[in-house]
């Protein structure tokens, strides 16, 4: 199948901002997106507790750096998004509720100029299953690497698959029937055909190991649940 192109994902999301806005009704399809929000937001204030700086890629209506900010406050903000309408969202939102600098940047992170060793977290949430072939990986793992000072951490959470194939077959099996369990069958359809037409997913195993060979010093993995995780790296 032809996947989508970045335009089209940008106009999908162009006019779907006040769901993704909502973390109750946005991430339903989302396995345990409440606890992977909380887990690795929960890790960056470990790790950079006197942080200053956070960049939020693929912001969409800005529902990660708005709980980080419920844990380290007054954060300077930096959101990008391809959605210009999403930006405008988060931008509303994460401004009434930090004193620090907010920017937003409408682009593709591949293309995005942003500061070096500056950023002490890179919040990374359901985004990156947009890349699609092995150098857009190694690039943008790369780029995320010089833009988080030294101690700086990196924070994933995302779609991924499995490296076995019969297990990745299991676990797909199992998400298809928790989307069934609250949709039906039909829903479990059109969400399995979207996954299969936009996202490129790949292994927490192979974003960690390609984290390690970038340069990053720590990895770790927070949570896993069938083919969804949060995990990240630190600087």
């Amino acid at each position: 199948m032809k996947k989508s192109t970045i335009e089209e994902i940008r106009e999908r999301f162009d006019n779907d901002v006040e769901r993704f806005a909502n973390l109750e009704t946005g991430q339903i399809a989302t396995i345990d997106a409440t606890i992977s929000l909380e887990l690795i937001t929960e890790a960056c204030k470990r790790i950079v507790p006197n942080a200053e700086n956070v960049l939020d890629i693929g912001c969409g209506a800005g529902n990660y750096t708005l709980k980080m900010l419920s844990k380290v406050p007054n954060l300077n903000c930096t959101l990008v998004d391809l959605s210009l309408p999403m930006l405008d969202k988060a931008l509303e939102r994460i401004s009434a509720e930090t004193s620090g600098r907010v920017k937003v940047k409408q682009g593709d992170i591949r293309e995005v100029d942003l500061p070096e060793n500056h950023f002490d977290f890179i919040l990374a949430g359901a985004v990156l299953h947009h890349l699609r072939d092995d150098q857009d990986w190694e690039t943008i793992f790369t780029k995320l690497f010089t833009l988080l000072k030294p101690g700086g951490c990196l924070m994933i959470s995302d779609l991924i698959t499995q490296d076995t194939d019969l297990l990745n077959d299991y676990t797909w099996q199992r998400y298809g029937d928790y989307l069934e369990g609250i949709g039906g069958a039909d829903y479990r359809q059109k969400v399995l055909d979207y996954i299969e037409k936009e996202d490129s997913p790949r292994s927490m195993n192979y974003q960690l190991d390609l984290m390690k060979k970038v340069g990053f010093s720590k990895v770790e993995i927070l949570h896993k649940n069938m083919c969804f995780g949060a995990f990240g790296g630190i600087k």
